[in-house]
């Protein structure tokens, strides 16, 4: 069966912990695919701040 397991964090070292956690559990064989991405966007409600979310979607058997 193919799953995926979706990670999102704030901090790019904190999204880098998070699935080499996972990965780690997982057999390197049934890893398929890992999508990655940024988006970034003001904070409304803090002026002059820009808000970071570091997120990968990681595909692999079950």
């Amino acid at each position: 069966m193919i799953q995926v397991k979706v990670f999102d964090e704030d901090h790019e070292d904190d999204l880098e912990e998070c699935v080499n956690e996972f990965l780690s559990v997982i057999p390197a064989d049934h890893l398929i695919d890992i999508k990655f991405q940024i988006a970034v966007c003001e904070n409304v409600h803090e002026e002059n701040e820009t808000m970071f979310s570091f997120s990968a979607m990681i595909i692999y058997k079950k």
